[in-house]
């Protein structure tokens, strides 16, 4: 179902429209972390799957900035009530997305020997590293096209499509874990198996469901295939929003190459903890997204206001989410650690994913203000200011990791996620409420004349 963004109380648009795509994020986030506790617990390669996960969000950075790009550019047009670009915009990123996906996919198998090589992966969990990667990369595929169609729904309003699909997969894929890794006794290979064929289907049904609802955003027949000046609208969106992904990417890929020098036992309790941390950010994250979709369509009607109100609520929602997981994850993060121990892990691998979490988690009240400003500066355009704030997070994230560790050792690199958070956040906060103010003033200035 469609659903226009720019009426109605802003407060309950964006937590209504926001929530759905929350429970949507922690599905995939649950079958994620599902994959690491079967990969821990029954075939003991928590660390081989953990040494190319920094690799594997360098690919997921590609897909999540076109999802970005696409969902602004058809989110403005379809506020603007333009349905023929609205609708131009989406069969132009679906066609250029398979041609980019088909080519990163063919990268990635034949490659991610190389890709293990660079980040420094031990001997001894390299075989297992690699043969995940290669069969992960080779899902590619879908997994990128799953998320350009998850992105369209979204710039239409609609967060529930995603959030059944989600559901259906993750289940699917926890299922598939049990079944290859534990009757079948696969290892490794059976949790990467169990992804590709997961978020294949899911991937499949998502195109099915889009190509039947094309009709119902625009009948009309003289609706342009492929437009290159609708990919080059979306390529000005998603071409930041890929570096930027990519930009965090490659300083994981400096980080995880900092932490797989400490040897395989650091590697599994930081892998146990960064899949938990990635599942509170991503969560945030989604926050952002639902603001990011709200903005493009209320910017596309001219409606700043609205704009500034639908980003005080997604804040409000952002905090209560951000205390839930400081709750858990400092009070309690013996608890959440050990899902992904078997019982030859150490104490050492446990003791590293706690202080890892427990250094982060009170700073999650932080990071999750400059995701909900990011999502205004995606769905305004302005990429700049969106650059301007990530670059410097991960910049100083990576500075302070390879400094602090020198120091304090492999906890030096975990003091330099709150170090880069604070900053970051500063200066998102303060450009997107100064734009906001500029916007509004300017509004206010053409009512007057």
């Amino acid at each position: 179902m469609n659903k226009d963004l720019t009426v109605g109380s802003p407060a309950k648009v964006i937590v209504g429209f926001t929530v759905p795509m929350f429970i949507s994020v922690v599905f995939q986030q649950l079958y994620n972390i599902a994959d690491s506790i079967i990969a821990g617990k029954y075939a003991n390669g928590l660390a081989a799957v953990g040494a190319s996960y920094p690799i594997t969000m360098l690919f997921m950075s590609v897909a999540f900035g076109c999802q970005i790009g696409c969902s602004v550019v058809i989110g403005r047009n379809y506020g603007a009530k333009n349905y023929k670009a609205a609708k131009t915009c989406i069969t132009t990123s679906l066609i250029s997305g398979l041609v980019l996906s088909a080519a990163l996919t063919a990268f990635g198998v034949i490659f991610s020997p190389q890709l293990m090589r660079l980040v420094n992966t031990p001997a001894e969990i390299f075989g297992d590293g690699n043969t995940y990667l290669r069969i992960y990369t080779g899902g590619f595929i879908f997994l990128f096209l799953y998320n350009i169609a998850t992105g369209i729904f979204n710039s239409l309003g609609d967060s529930r499509t995603p959030l059944y699909l989600l559901i259906g997969s993750s289940v699917g894929n926890v299922a598939l874990d049990a079944l290859f890794t534990i009757v079948f006794g696969w290892g490794v290979p059976g949790v990467a198996w169990a992804t590709f064929i997961a978020q294949g289907t899911a991937c499949i049904c998502a195109l099915v469901i889009l190509l039947r609802r094309l009709k119902k955003v625009y009948d009309g027949n003289d609706a342009v295939m492929f437009d290159k000046r609708a990919l080059k609208e979306i390529g000005v969106i998603s071409l930041p929003s890929v570096l930027q992904q990519s930009f965090v990417s490659v300083g994981n890929l400096f980080i995880q190459f900092l932490v797989n020098g400490y040897g395989p036992t650091v590697i599994e309790g930081y892998s146990a903890a960064v899949k938990l941390n990635t599942f509170a950010i991503t969560v945030f994250s989604t926050v952002g997204n639902g603001i990011s979709s709200f903005t493009a369509q209320n910017s596309g009607a001219g409606k700043p206001d609205r704009i500034r109100k639908g980003l005080m609520a997604g804040i409000v929602f952002a905090l209560v989410i951000a205390g839930m997981f400081f709750g858990l994850y400092f009070f309690l993060p013996r608890t959440f650690v050990d899902l992904f121990m078997n019982e030859g892990s150490s104490a050492e691998a446990v003791d590293t994913g706690i202080e890892f979490l427990k250094t982060v988690a009170p700073f999650y009240f932080v990071i999750c203000l400059k995701l909900a400003c990011d999502g205004v500066f995606r769905g305004a355009e302005k990429m700049g200011l969106f650059m301007l704030s990530t670059f410097i997070d991960l910049a100083l994230r990576v500075i302070s990791a390879f400094v602090l560790s020198d120091i304090m050792g492999a906890a030096g690199i975990w003091n330099a996620w709150p170090a880069s958070w604070v900053v970051g956040s500063f200066i998102a906060v303060f450009c997107c409420f100064n734009y906001l103010r500029k916007r509004i003033d300017g509004a206010a200035k053409a009512a007057d004349i």
